[in-house]
């Protein structure tokens, strides 16, 4: 049995995580039992989410425990299989956490077509954060041809794919993201109409002449106060993450519910795992837009599984420009 290098939780994160929060260890990778199937790690997934998962706080899912793997998403390839719906050699992507190897009941994977190249497009643009963008702009935010999508961190794994899903849909698009790469990536890349930094631009000032139909909001605090002041009547906003108040020791509301009133608008949250029967949906339509070159995105590599929490500190603080991802191994076939 292969050794297994992995990444846990070494100690829960005070305020902003911090290296020594985690720990690297070796552990034998196991044998697959029946309907299990043994993975060999190449991508793991870098998210916001992940930071949640770190506390003891009450959330949509078990924290996890001092020693436990981190969990994410991951690609990898097929080593052994206990199930007959999966082969030795085929990729697959599911719930593998920061390891070299998981052990992974079959009906927990999902299997990566030959035509998704890379295979980590399963990550992002054809994964969970593609589907993410997918979901909670059109049936969350149901944007109608004409309207005005705003989303925050623009320039991040989901914020990327909903400006253009937006986009698709014949709306007008701003995008609200840090520093001037970013912003230029918004309107050169990712062909949002409008782009405001919130590092250098006043945020009140810019979005001033704006009418926010939706709002895609993926990080809370100021900008979403300063959105939330644009809302035109019947305005949906789509609760997707609140990345500025992930590591407040005292998280601040972002909104006034008063203002549900005053603009008879629409505030819901959401997760992409209600949506896990119309996964297949998702992907065709995300495929065929790839594929005729209507979905742009970009990849932000990090090398080696050692470097994972280094690669996660760096996206809390924004240092990313696209999905963040570690690569763990190369494909042996």
């Amino acid at each position: 049995m292969p050794v297994n290098r992995r990444v846990t939780l070494a100690a829960r994160p005070a305020g902003f995580p911090q290296e020594s929060d985690f720990a690297c260890d070796e552990v034998s990778s196991g044998s697959p039992g029946p309907g299990e199937v043994l993975v060999r790690v190449l991508w793991a997934s870098v998210d916001p989410y992940q930071r949640g998962r770190m506390s003891e706080a009450r959330s949509y899912a078990q924290p996890l425990e001092i020693g436990d793997v981190i969990t994410s998403q991951s690609v990898g390839e097929v080593v052994e299989s206990n199930d007959p719906r999966f082969s030795p050699a085929e990729l697959v992507v599911g719930q593998l956490g920061w390891q070299e190897y998981a052990i992974a009941r079959a009906g927990a994977l999902r299997r990566i077509p030959p035509e998704v190249d890379p295979p980590s497009l399963a990550l992002h643009a054809l994964g969970a954060t593609g589907f993410t963008a997918y979901f909670g702009l059109f049936d969350v935010g149901k944007p109608r041809a004409g309207d005005t999508v705003v989303v925050s961190a623009a320039a991040g794994a989901v914020g990327q794919i909903v400006g253009q899903l937006a986009s698709i849909g014949g709306c007008r698009t701003v995008g609200i993201a840090g520093g001037p790469e970013k912003v230029r990536d918004l309107k050169e890349l990712y062909g949002y109409d409008a782009a405001i930094d919130y590092k250098n631009d006043d945020v009140v000032a810019a979005l001033r002449d704006e009418r926010v139909d939706v709002y895609f909001d993926n990080v809370g605090g100021e900008i979403s106060r300063a959105v939330q002041r644009r809302l035109t009547i019947g305005a949906r906003i789509v609760i997707c993450g609140q990345v500025s108040q992930y590591n407040a020791p005292k998280p601040e509301p972002s909104f006034h519910p008063g203002l549900l009133v005053v603009f008879r608008a629409r505030m819901e949250g959401f997760l992409v795992s209600d949506y896990v029967h119309r996964f297949d949906e998702a992907a065709r339509r995300l495929a065929a837009w790839l594929a005729s070159g209507r979905i742009n995105w970009r990849e932000d590599v990090t090398e080696g599984l050692e470097n994972a929490p280094r690669a996660f500190i760096g996206m809390l603080n924004g240092e990313n420009r696209g999905k963040a991802l570690v690569k763990v191994a190369e494909r042996t076939t």
